[in-house]
């Protein structure tokens, strides 16, 4: 299934340096988005280290590379893949926030996916987020760690009430704050004409679903979709970094006149 993909990261209005980073490697078929976390501690050399520990090992295990560690035994899983790269991240950065002081504490969110023909893994640690836009819906395919998140699942915040609550950027899980980390993992068979994005949470706690809806669906090319993302979450305050990647699978001729079709709806 043919894809094109484009990213885009911006330090934001009120942040003085960006921690965010992302990786785009259609050639693998590796997407991902990190969000660093310790500020002094270097938030930033943490989400770096994640993406490229992640990129180079599923580079390494792709069955595509010649050097691929699935080998003639066939294709490596999608999800096994993904989990045991966040995981290697997570050992490499641990240790190095031991190892050098200046580091110390230093963690990042992230939220990444490979693609291999129609099917799509995703992994994910901390409230950076994927979601899928699929025939005018969108539909969040991560589940925040964070402690908002919890208290709404535990019924104590409606979704509106942990929106507007002071502690949602307090986040439950990160890499690289212990030495061992638990992945959400989950499995996604795509469909010509879908939509996934990648993002940070400085672009969902400035933008609504429904305006980055609008924005994606208005929209024929990735890279022009996430520009306007980047200014509605400036528009919109701009009170943390934003990093966003749109990856868009090429339409068939039943996936195009359902995507006109939304399309008209929201003008």
């Amino acid at each position: 299934m043919k894809l094109s993909a484009e990213g885009k990261t911006d330090k934001g209005l009120a942040r003085k340096k960006n921690e965010d980073h992302l990786c785009v490697d259609t050639v693998a078929g590796f997407f991902a988005v990190a969000d660093g976390v310790g500020g002094a501690a270097s938030g930033e050399v943490a989400s770096r280290t994640a993406l490229e520990v992640v990129r180079d090992y599923i580079r390494k295990t792709s069955p595509r590379g010649e050097n691929s560690a699935a080998g003639h035994t066939g294709r490596a899983d999608n999800l096994k893949r993904i989990s045991a790269g966040i995981n290697l991240a997570n050992n490499v950065i641990f240790g190095a926030s031991k190892k050098d002081p200046a580091l110390h504490g230093m963690g990042t969110t992230i939220a990444a996916v490979t693609i291999e023909g129609a099917e799509m893994g995703i992994g994910h640690v901390g409230d950076s987020r994927a979601y899928l836009i699929r025939a005018g819906v969108i539909t969040q395919l991560t589940e925040d760690h964070s402690l908002v998140a919890e208290q709404v699942k535990a019924g104590l915040l409606t979704k509106e009430e942990a929106q507007a609550s002071g502690m949602r950027n307090i986040i439950t899980r990160a890499l690289g704050q212990e030495g061992d980390v638990d992945v959400d993992t989950s499995r996604l068979t795509l469909m010509g004409g879908d939509r996934v994005l990648l993002c940070t949470d400085g672009l969902t706690t400035m933008v609504p679903d429904e305006s980055i809806l609008s924005a994606v669906l208005s929209r024929d090319n990735p890279g022009d979709a996430c520009r306007v993302l980047v200014d509605l979450a400036n528009k919109g305050g701009g009170q943390d970094n934003i990093t966003v990647i749109l990856i868009y699978l090429e339409n068939n001729t039943f996936s195009n006149i359902i995507h006109r079709f939304f399309r008209t709806r929201r003008r």
